[in-house]
């Protein structure tokens, strides 16, 4: 049987592109990341306008359609029933795995869902593992779904978050921010996958894998981490120069597409500012800490990027979408250490949509190294 492959390089003298920076290897209507004007747009419309004013599902719709898959206007109902789908399929399965990592546990319990499942049913399946899982590390029963629920309400629903708006608007407004980037590693993953002709299941355990690794997916949490330890520093200041001599990254600074700050910073920032103004409403000290940790997140940034600017005159690291969702997930009251898994939900509906292009296309992504060993 004859295959088409598209080949990135080709030929051993064929010139060798560190990472693959610079090489086109899919035509897509997804999103379109603009690292010089710090622009994303997703399916047509930039993310400045999407979160907070479309749900997450229009969103993942979008997308979906985008794609060309038939969705008739109904994923909420259908997203719905996935999920309720999926927690009678595989909830008890997070006991199995309750000791394990949760992306390690997501990536087990997504390939629990066995090779024939929709990307819908992925979809709807993605949130309820992540909140089964976090309920059986701790001890917990899990929560069933509801299906008339938004996703960002029913998730931290299943998460065992009480919530009465705020909180499920400010995830939903994340979601929708980290939906879709590009040709991030996950995503292409996902897309290599894919193009093999195996099964949707297969191409999002994959992404999750590609998602886990730190250089990808793991800096919320750690972000976290550098605002607690500089709280007990003299100055912000003072403990960024003290950990840059000691040789580690400053967390959720900088990006490898983007030359100005990230577009999804600017917009999870002003979500962690409605999400205040909103618990502050309502009353309640919620609204306090969250306006304290916000106040120190800027004040980091601002000491960072002035930093960064001395010690790195020749590029310009700006705070990337990792800084401020480390804000916005805290807030919301998801525990840090679900932060990548929680990104996962959000990054599923771009997989899925990724997935569902790169199959139309036919082809089978084939690149090719160039040998530079030693022939006896």
């Amino acid at each position: 049987m004859q295959v088409n492959e598209l080949v990135v390089q080709s030929g051993p003298s064929a010139a060798k592109t560190s990472g693959l920076e610079g090489v086109v290897v899919a035509d897509t209507r997804l999103s379109q990341v603009d690292g010089e004007r710090g622009e994303l747009v997703i399916a047509g419309s930039r993310v400045d306008d999407l979160a907070g004013h479309a749900s997450f599902e229009a969103v993942a719709a979008n997308l979906l359609g985008e794609a060309r898959y038939p969705l008739d206007g109904h994923l909420p109902t259908l997203l719905g029933r996935a999920r309720v789908a999926a927690f009678v399929r595989l909830a008890d399965r997070a006991l199995g795995v309750a000791a394990i990592n949760p992306m390690s546990a997501l990536m087990a319990l997504l390939a629990g869902l066995g090779d024939e499942l929709d990307v819908v049913g992925v979809l709807g399946a993605m949130p309820v593992l992540v909140a089964a899982h976090a309920r059986a590390h701790a001890g917990l029963s899990a929560i069933a779904p509801q299906a008339e629920l938004g996703h960002a309400a029913d998730f931290l629903s299943m998460l065992g978050i009480a919530d009465t708006g705020p909180r499920a608007r400010a995830l939903d407004a994340y979601l929708v921010t980290v939906c879709d980037h590009g040709l991030n590693a996950s995503t292409f993953t996902a897309r290599v996958v894919a193009s093999t002709a195996s099964d949707t299941v297969s191409s999002l355990v994959a992404a999750v894998g590609a998602l886990k690794g730190p250089l990808h997916g793991g800096a919320p949490g750690p972000v976290l981490d550098m605002l607690d330890g500089a709280a007990r520093a003299a100055s912000p200041r003072a403990w960024l120069e003290a950990e840059l001599a000691a040789g580690r990254r400053i967390m959720g600074m900088g990006h490898r597409v983007y030359r100005v700050r990230d577009p999804r910073a600017a917009v999870l920032e002003r979500a962690v500012e409605r999400l205040d103004s909103e618990l502050a409403a309502n009353g309640g000290h919620d609204a306090e800490r969250t306006r304290g940790r916000l106040a120190q997140a800027r004040n980091m940034e601002r000491a960072a990027e002035a930093l960064l600017a001395e010690r790195h005159p020749e590029r310009r690291l700006r705070a990337n979408v990792e800084f401020y969702t480390a804000i916005l997930l805290e807030a919301v009251g998801i525990p840090r250490e679900l932060f990548s898994a929680v990104f996962a939900v959000g990054r599923s509906a771009g997989w899925l949509a990724h997935v569902e292009e790169q199959r139309r296309t036919g082809r089978l992504i084939r690149p090719q190294s160039r040998y530079v060993g030693e022939v006896a």
